[in-house]
């Protein structure tokens, strides 16, 4: 249920849906719980790899570290 929650949010932030049409194929949900563990598991790793793929492979933007933006001075707490 954790990673169906993961990719919601994800979905939610970014406005961009995230393919699941290997996941969605093995039929199961996590509330079939009559279903087997071996079930469970291919379809918790299947659904994930699916998550990573689409972050991975979305083009990030490049940031740029520039030294003079940089503070001189450092904060410490005692």
């Amino acid at each position: 249920m954790l990673m169906i929650h993961i990719k919601k949010y994800y979905e939610g932030i970014t406005s961009e849906e995230i393919p699941t049409n290997r996941y969605s194929s093995l039929a199961i949900s996590p509330v079939h719980i009559h279903k087997d563990k071996k079930a469970h598991k291919e379809a918790l790793l299947v659904l994930g790899d699916e998550i990573v793929s689409h972050i991975h492979g979305r083009r990030m933007p490049v940031m740029s570290y520039s030294s003079d933006t940089a503070s001189t001075r450092v904060a410490a707490e005692h």
